[in-house]
């Protein structure tokens, strides 16, 4: 059985890989730098790739009276937003996604209420929702997230227990322009994208295998 990737793990190939940074007193600039290459690597992957480990559902409460609404910790973007309907909240409601324009302009009193239809970003940080809910209403939250990024005190995520090849093929390809190495920009570049077709690929799997299965049963 493989090892599981760490950080510590990690910060190691990646010395290894590039020949550099492997002691602060010989290479000071680049073993200070390997941590930060890290950072961009989760951040490269994030922004381009949206599978079901970056994936996360919360549970809550619309409060009555409230429109505005604070959004998970590490939220990057809104898969969907649900509310509970009818007498005892049994029925699911998809709400739609509108620019903030449209509903500042659809509903203006926010002291007006009703049964929520629409959700806009109000900011990076929160959500708005109109109408601004008549009484609470229980809702489901599904998004993407940015996962808990990796450092000594957090040595595994998501990214080095699935994928570890590509955030190593990432990390190295954040690294190549640092160092000026731009012949090897080519090399992780493949590396890095055919890493991740293959996860790309593999999700886009799971999804059709259950949706093959609902439509059997």
């Amino acid at each position: 059985m493989a090892e599981t990737m760490t950080f510590t793990s990690l910060i190691a190939d990646v010395q290894s890989y590039l020949e550099r940074g492997a002691s602060l007193s010989v290479d000071p600039m680049v073993y200070d730098q390997l941590p930060r290459l890290v950072a961009l690597a989760e951040t490269r992957i994030a922004v381009e790739l949206k599978i079901l480990g970056f994936k996360r559902v919360v549970t809550g409460t619309l409060a009555s009276g409230v429109a505005v609404y604070d959004k998970p910790d590490r939220w990057r973007e809104t898969i969907s937003i649900s509310v509970g309907t009818g007498t005892t909240f049994e029925s699911r409601k998809s709400l739609f996604t509108r620019a903030y324009e449209y509903l500042t302009a659809y509903w203006p009193d926010r002291t007006a209420t009703d049964e929520p239809e629409f959700y806009a970003d109000y900011d990076y940080d929160h959500w708005l929702i109109v109408p601004t809910p008549d009484q609470d209403y229980p809702w489901e939250v599904s998004y993407y997230e940015k996962l808990q990024p990796l450092d000594n005190t957090n040595e595994t995520n998501w990214l080095t227990d699935v994928v570890p090849q590509l955030l190593l093929y990432a990390t190295l390809l954040e690294a190549t322009p640092f160092l000026k190495n731009d012949a090897r920009i080519q090399t992780w570049q493949t590396l890095y994208d055919r890493a991740l077709a293959a996860v790309s690929g593999e999700d886009i799997a799971k999804v059709t295998d259950r949706n093959t299965s609902r439509k059997a049963a």
